[in-house]
């Protein structure tokens, strides 16, 4: 995969990952004052989602590589 190849899908993937990440840390901030266990409750799997596409690779064909 050559340097510039992929780079709309990367600025994509990176900027999905970081409005999980903005929301998980909106939800800690509810959920710290509103309502404690449903709001972490809500914050830990979009924290694991947002890992998740942070740690997605992308092929030569600039798709998600599954395997």
């Amino acid at each position: 995969m050559k340097i510039n190849s992929c780079t709309t899908q990367k600025i994509s993937k990176f900027a999905i990952g970081s409005m999980l990440v903005a929301a998980a840390l909106g939800m800690t901030v509810i959920s710290i004052t509103i309502l404690p266990i449903v709001g972490f409750a809500l914050v830990i799997p979009i924290l694991i989602l947002a890992a998740y596409v942070f740690r997605l690779h992308l092929n030569d064909q600039c798709e998600i590589d599954l395997e």
